[in-house]
């Protein structure tokens, strides 16, 4: 078998968790105003000011096609920020940007290119969106792995030990890989990321979500062994299935934290799907979608903050970004450190 036929696995590489150090950021300028109908504006705001956030702690790259660069490149520092004249449809990079492999053998980073079809046909156009993952790798120069799955990045969760999270609902969705079933979506992933147990939560509804139940507003790791889990007041719509996750949760070797999601959020007469689960790490810190309910925003700070005492807890305005149904997670897509960078900042 040549090393052309052998999977990311066999030849030594994983998928590290988002914890460790970071290479870069990347992120999509969020140019499509019918994302954010109304609030475009105020959302471009909030978006400067996370953007700005992550590029005082590590380099951020920004796709966004040559004209629109010209626009809004004076919007962010210029230090710490690489833009790429890259057309997109949408913002959302983390759904279908690569997802990044290191080795365990110090060779050159590689990536995971799967298929993207915009969250199962819901938001057409998304040719230029289904085309990034493979630019972002070659303007790398990285080994790319394409994967014909259909695997957004915020269905899937990693605690880069071996251990991954999604949902049925999402993976397995008719409108996404029909002709797969579980154990060959399994065998794919273990093959593709190095994982050997992959948690399956059974409920991904939470309301106003249009993703088919997301990992990312559900369940996330914040340490190797330990899950924080949304969940919701007994009178909330979203209480029972969110409930029935974390049960499933400390049936697992996890130890499970519950974040409790904010009061209902509400645009354009649309619940929005608001979780503190879609907060992001950055280099020192983790930064934590905030909703303008204070007491709720208040008690996600605290819960991440006893959880992560060696970072710092970053609270940033995200109610606008949410009115495009998704904050910071879905912005982003970490690229971790190679092994040899590694080594340099070591030295």
């Amino acid at each position: 078998m040549t090393n052309e036929e052998l999977s990311p696995a066999e030849l030594g590489y994983r998928w590290p968790a988002e914890w460790e150090p970071h290479e870069a950021t990347w992120l999509a300028w969020p140019h499509n105003c019918d994302t954010w109908p109304g609030s475009h504006r105020e959302m471009t705001d909030e978006f400067v000011r996370f953007a700005g956030a992550l590029a005082e702690r590590e380099t951020v790259h920004v796709l966004a096609a040559a004209e629109l660069q010209r626009r809004v490149a004076p919007l962010l520092p210029g230090r710490g920020v690489v833009f790429h004249d890259m057309a997109t449809n949408d913002a959302w990079v983390r759904d279908y940007g690569p997802t990044f492999l290191q080795s365990r053998e110090n060779e050159r980073p590689a990536a995971v290119c799967w298929r993207y079809n915009g969250w199962g046909e819901k938001y057409p156009p998304y040719d230029l969106d289904a085309a990034v993952s493979r630019k972002i790798v070659a303007t790398l120069g990285m080994r790319a792995f394409d994967e014909p799955l259909v695997v957004e990045g915020g269905a899937i969760e990693g605690n880069g030990t071996a251990t991954l999270m999604t949902t049925a609902s999402c993976l397995l969705a008719a409108n996404r890989n029909p002709q797969h079933g579980q154990r060959q979506v399994e065998s794919i992933l273990r093959a593709r990321l190095g994982c050997d147990e992959i948690l399956w939560l059974p409920r991904g509804e939470l309301e106003g979500d249009d993703t088919d139940g997301h990992i990312d507003q559900l369940a996330r790791f914040v340490d190797p062994q330990t899950v924080v889990v949304a969940v919701a007041d007994s009178a909330e719509a979203n209480a029972a299935g969110l409930a029935e996750n974390a049960d499933f949760l400390r049936r697992t070797s996890c130890d499970v934290v519950e974040l409790p999601i904010p009061p209902p959020q509400i645009s354009n007469g649309q619940r929005l799907p608001a979780s503190y689960c879609n907060f992001y790490f950055a280099e020192g810190c983790v930064i934590v979608p905030q909703f303008d309910s204070l007491r709720a925003d208040e008690r996600a700070l605290g819960v991440l903050g006893d959880l992560l005492p060696g970072r710092d807890i970053v609270g940033l305005p995200a109610r606008q970004i949410l009115a495009g149904l998704g904050a910071f997670h879905c912005l982003t897509q970490q690229q971790p450190c190679s092994p040899s960078k590694l080594e340099e900042r070591l030295t």
